[in-house]
């Protein structure tokens, strides 16, 4: 996780600026962005029908 502490006199803009800073070292952003998206079920269900079909008009041919 990453951390940054904030100095007495220091102003939240340029605190904000080295935390992002650290998370972008880090290597976060990216990991984040790859689990963002959030499947309902009923969207799961959808796309696993989907699948079912295509995959039963591949074994008729």
């Amino acid at each position: 996780m990453t951390q940054i502490k904030v100095g007495e006199n220091e102003g939240i803009e340029s605190a904000l600026r080295r935390f992002k800073r650290e998370v972008s070292k880090a290597g976060i952003m990216p990991d984040i962005k790859k689990h963002r998206h959030f499947e309902t079920p009923i969207e799961k269900r959808k796309r696993k029908e989907i699948a079912k079909h295509r995959q039963s008009k591949r074994r008729f041919k």
